[in-house]
Parts: structure tokens; sequence; C-alpha cells
């Protein structure tokens, strides 16, 4: 007979309550949501495309496998994190980037973002956005450099269309917004098969409302009262949203488990202060796109959001004496 029986109790530190769901699952499930941005992706860039995720994404896997073998620690690829990391740095990346970028920011996200803090679990930045931020500082040219679908023709995005700097053009309709008929980021261009993906992580509840709500209405809201030319409540939130990063990073990015707070109260202050940040960038900053600054910034305060908002235990101190 085994030496626990089925009357033994076991004592143990909290959680006592495990939920059957895995990292695997739930990175697992993340890919699936990615898939049809993935695809579409690929259906508006041709091949190029599918060659700079698959690179992201074998980048990732083999920069995570080496950093476990210098540490002297059990491979992690299994939990399926570097993947998913790979892929939303391959979203972030122009169409027709060259193959050696997302090779170089595969392996920044995994070996600096990530495994230098100690791994999945430790980064207090999201990985695939703090690469992100290095590509667009060391290589500007090529992380700038977009193409309308279904060709090679260089084009503004829309949000740099939008702003003085881009100067005059036609800004894209709601339905080349929705179903990706504009030049963007490889991944960001269809907010419809975004929305899909959201939307089967939201019925698998793998990630919370709350962030993405929060996100998006902070954005629409600023972009709405101050995004006007002329005066205030004048501006376009609907195209703010469906535009850029904004529904990419608020689902996919934001809701990262690791580096948003775990409160409720917090998530909403998380939330609602990275939609600020990235309206506030957006309308009056330098650079066109500010979600993944914003969410960067929103990752490094979600200790401090946790610290006030995590509850008191029960019969604790409330005060100090």
């Amino acid at each position: 007979m085994s030496a626990l029986d089925h009357d033994t109790l076991l004592v143990s530190s909290s959680p006592h309550v495990w939920s059957g769901i895995s990292t695997n699952h739930i990175m697992r499930d993340v890919q699936i949501a990615l898939l049809p941005a993935a695809l579409g992706a690929i259906y508006f860039f041709g091949l190029h495309a599918a060659v700079i995720i698959l690179l992201s994404m074998a980048a990732a896997a083999l920069t995570e496998w080496c950093c476990t073998k210098v540490m002297g620690k059990p491979s992690t690829l299994a939990d399926g994190s570097a993947l998913v990391t790979g892929i939303l740095l391959a979203f972030n990346l122009p169409p027709a980037a060259p193959f050696w970028l997302p090779v170089v920011g595969a392996a920044f996200a995994i070996a600096v973002a990530k495994m230098a803090f100690g791994g999945l679990g430790r980064n207090f930045v999201n990985p695939a956005l703090a690469a992100r931020a290095f590509l667009l500082a060391a290589f500007p040219a090529a992380m700038t450099s977009f193409t309308q679908p279904f060709d090679a023709v260089t084009t503004a995005t829309p949000l740099a269309v939008l702003s003085e700097a881009a100067g005059a053009g036609a800004l894209p309709t709601y339905w080349d917004l929705l179903i990706g008929r504009h030049g963007g980021s490889l991944g960001e261009t269809s907010a419809l098969l975004l929305l899909i993906g959201a939307a089967y992580l939201l019925a698998k509840r793998i990630i919370d409302w709350r962030i993405p709500t929060g996100f998006l209405g902070a954005l629409a809201l600023v972009t709405w009262v101050f995004g006007g030319q002329n005066g205030l409540f004048t501006g376009d939130p609907l195209f703010h949203v469906l535009a850029g990063g904004a529904i990419l990073g608020a689902f996919f990015m934001a809701t990262d488990y690791v580096t948003s707070p775990i409160t409720p109260r917090g998530r909403w202050i998380y939330a609602v202060g990275g939609g600020l940040i990235a309206a506030l960038i957006r309308l009056y900053g330098g650079y066109p796109e500010g979600v993944s600054f914003a969410i960067l910034l929103m990752n490094v305060a979600a200790p401090m959001i946790d610290r006030f908002t995590v509850p008191k235990p029960f019969g604790g101190v409330t005060k100090r004496a």
C-alpha cells in the first residue's frame, strides 16, 4: 500500500483549489486564438509573412532552449510560452521586414526580457513588446516600412495618415480597417480576425474582459473628446479603436497574466491607464502609435497597482500603530 492512502490528510500552503488549467493549456488556447489573424496575414501579405512568423517562433524557441541549457535549468519549451512570444512579436513587425529582424527580436525577447529575469512568471514586462521597442530603437527604418496588402507598394499606416506629421492622405474606411485592407504591422491589420480570436479567449475565460474593455474604452473616450480638428468631442473614437495595434494590444498583450495586476480593481486601473497613455501618445506624441509603449509602462506599474489594490486579509492590521 502507498504511504499516502485515502485517510491521509495533507497540509500545504495556499492556493488549495486547482482549476485544471495549466500553462500549456492556456498557451495553446492563445495560439488557437491567434491563428485567424496569422492566416489573414499570410493571405494579405503572402508567403513572406509566413516565413516571418515561423522564423520568429523558431528563434524564440531556440533561444529559450539555449538559455535553459546555459542556466542549468530544465527545458521550458513544453509550456508553449516561447511560441506565443514569437507569434506576438511577428504580429508587431512590418510585413516586408527582412528575415533577420524577427530572429534578432525573438532572441532579445526571450534572452533579455524573459530568461534574464528568471523565466516565465518572473519577467516584469511583456517580452514581445519589449523586443518591439528594442527593434524600433535599434532599427527604425526597418520597423517603419509598411506595405499595402496584396502588393509590395510602400504605404503609410492609417494612424500615420491621420497624424499631422504624415501630411494629407486618404483614410481607410471602417470596413477597410475591419477586414484588413490597409497598411500596418503584420498581425494588426484585420480587426475582425483579431476579434474572432479575442471572442474565443473570452469564451474560454482565458482573459479577463475588464482589461480590454478598460483599455479600449479609455482610448475611445480620450480620442473622441480631444482627437478632433474642430474642437472638443469631434474625434473619431471608432477609427482609433480599429486602427493600429489597439485590438491586438488590448486583448492579446495587455492581458498577459504575468505583467498585469491580479485584482479586479487593479485591472481596471491598469487598463484605463494604458488606454489613456496610448491615446495621449497618438494625439500629442511624435510617434503615431502608442499602444506598445502604453502597455510597457503599465507593466512596470502593475506591481505598485497590486500593492494598493490587494484587499487586506480578514483580521489583518489595517493601520500602522
